[in-house]
């Protein structure tokens, strides 16, 4: 057996095939409120928070005008936006909501609170937070025991 991957690793950006890069830019800085840290003409944009060279690259090189991928096929489930704090994640149920953005759903999954919505290309996006490790649902023998609950998104919209 190979050793695990080391603990620190993480994913460090997602990168999108678009069909209109101005659409999604408007998703996802403009609703979502990334901030745009290179564009090169309509063809890739890179967006990010917090000042990081990109988190979500957008580009058109083989998309432009093109439609989501049919379902049934397999690609891109959903990417995962992780926010902060639970204010910060509400802060987004009210971007997505002022902008009329449907939700998918909602759930409740014990370690986290998630939103699930669909960007303008039809790609799968979840807005989540973490709960404390701490806090985390443990079986008996201490495993993981994650769970998928109806989240109180009317509780979630009233945090300041």
């Amino acid at each position: 057996m190979s050793e695990p991957i080391h603990p620190q690793t993480r994913i460090g950006h997602v990168h999108l095939k678009v069909a209109d890069l101005d659409r999604a830019l408007g998703f996802y800085c403009g609703v979502l409120g990334f901030a745009l840290m290179q564009r090169y003409d309509s063809q890739a944009a890179f967006v990010s928070a917090g000042g990081y060279h990109h988190h979500i690259g957008l580009n058109t090189w083989e998309s432009a005008g093109g439609e989501p991928p049919p379902r049934g096929t397999t690609g891109l489930y959903h990417l995962a936006i992780l926010y902060p704090t639970r204010a910060a994640l509400a802060d987004a149920l009210r971007r997505v909501e002022a902008a009329g953005i449907p939700l998918d759903g909602a759930s409740d999954h014990g370690v986290s609170e998630a939103l699930y919505l669909r960007d303008p290309d039809g790609n799968g996006v979840e807005l989540y937070r973490d709960r404390p490790e701490a806090d985390w649902p443990r079986d008996g023998e201490g495993r993981l025991a994650m769970v998928t609950r109806r989240l109180d998104v009317a509780d979630l919209r009233s945090e300041t």
